[in-house]
């Protein structure tokens, strides 16, 4: 493949775009390389400036459940710009999508739309904190739960650690209130509740999707659930990444714990920038303008987004049965790296949940950040390389999610298999 074109782009971005790019995961700093310009998506591929198409397992990152320019969804999307980009009013259509999600979910009688799955989650820990009238949260080493000021930080020295920033421009004023836990290992949370003088809530992706895929077991989030009802502090789950994917539900489809607030990202607007939080009418009533916990949004509730997730969700609740299928498909691919690693001599673990998958360059399963970053970053990157060249698009991370859609076919990834089998024997 010839990337000629891609390294110009890529060259002038450079020039007016910090690091050539809107998100820093997509300058390829992890793997190397120069990030292909996309062109355009057609069902499961994508294709780039150059000509190159690829067989596409990011998915934007995960929303295009039903692939690159669903029929249904363009059809929604073109007969809501007819009417108008956006209003800043009210539309019938945010109702209709909220009754959509709320009908799905007996611990969800209100959500919120927001415009992305950060401002979901940043909403959701301020309507967590001015609930219970307390500052301190606790979330986990390794969950990334978006770039607000409260959630970018780092350990700290021993087995309990209160954060400190991350990144410069965050007070440590801020970051003093979030507690951080090692994801799977109750003891550090219990610790987190005793050294605090309040917890308002713990916030969990109870499937990561940001260290790689490392689901929560079942037992881990029963004991947070138990740990929340006693101090009473509120559990949320952030599904912007697992939410409509792991699942029809979610992770609440797979699990039987019952959060108090739930976050979703762009998946509910089949990719358009959109998010919500969701929670019971007595914990959303303290919502503004029902009541004194400040939240707004103008481009909140986009008529354009809302037309192409309702038409999503629809699709989706119509049509459960594809949940199978995609895992039957994230199983089999992922079958099929372990099988080309076997024969390469070449450590790696695998996993899947519903339409997700993921892999490690790693002789033991991963259950926290720590396991994860043992794997083998280096191969990881060699790996990702010869796949893209191959047509093969993954994700430009090793700690990232992979996602099949329903534009996935069989015959996609019995050839990915055979690309990755042949790309095993090089790197072995």
């Amino acid at each position: 493949m010839k990337f000629n074109k891609s390294i110009e782009a890529f060259e002038e971005a450079y020039r007016v775009i910090p690091g050539g790019v809107d998100s820093p995961v997509r300058a390829f700093s992890s793997v190397g390389g120069t990030p292909p310009f996309i062109d355009r998506g057609e069902g499961g591929y994508l294709i780039d400036i150059d000509g190159n198409r690829y067989i596409d397992f990011v998915q934007s990152w995960g929303p295009l459940i039903f692939g690159h320019c669903d029929s249904d969804i363009e059809q929604a999307v073109e007969h809501s710009i007819k009417k108008g980009l956006s209003f800043g009013a009210p539309t019938t259509t945010e109702t209709e999508l909220a009754n959509e999600i709320v009908e799905m979910f007996d611990n969800i009688d209100k959500l919120r739309f927001v415009s992305s799955g950060t401002e979901a989650v940043m909403s959701a820990l301020r309507l967590a904190r001015g609930y219970t009238y307390r500052d301190d949260i606790i979330k986990f080493k390794g969950c990334y739960h978006g770039h607000s000021d409260s959630l970018l930080v780092q350990a700290g020295s021993g087995a309990t650690t209160f954060g400190t920033p991350s990144s410069p421009g965050v007070p440590a004023d801020l970051t003093k209130h979030t507690l951080l836990a090692t994801y799977n290992d109750i003891d550090s949370v219990k610790k987190c509740f005793e050294d605090s003088d309040g917890i308002a809530c713990v916030i969990i992706e109870p499937i990561a999707g940001n260290m790689g895929l490392v689901p929560a077991t079942d037992k881990f989030l029963e004991e947070i659930r138990e740990l929340c009802n006693e101090y009473g502090a509120l559990l949320i789950f952030d599904e912007v990444m697992s939410g409509f994917r792991a699942s029809l539900k979610g992770s609440q489809g797979i699990t039987t714990v019952t959060p108090d607030i739930v976050t979703w990202g762009k998946v509910i607007g089949a990719g358009m920038p959109v998010g919500a939080f969701g929670a019971s009418a007595k914990i959303m009533a303290r919502l503004s303008p029902e009541g004194d916990i400040y939240q707004a949004g103008t481009l909140s509730g986009n008529p354009i987004a809302m037309s192409a997730g309702l038409a999503s969700i629809k699709k989706l609740k119509v049509n459960p049965e594809i949940y199978e299928t995609l895992n039957q498909r994230a199983v089999r691919l992922m079958e099929g790296f372990e099988e080309g690693a076997k024969e390469a001599g070449i450590d790696i673990v695998t996993d899947t949940r519903g339409s997700m998958f993921g892999f490690f360059f790693s002789d033991k399963q991963v259950t926290n950040f720590d396991e994860a970053l043992e794997n083998n970053s280096k191969r990881f990157g060699e790996f990702h390389n010869k796949m893209l060249a191959n047509g093969i698009y993954l994700a430009c991370s090793a700690y990232e999610t992979g996602f099949i859609s329903t534009a996935t076919t069989d015959e996609m990834i019995e050839e990915s298999i055979k690309v990755a089998k042949e790309v095993m024997k090089e790197l072995r």
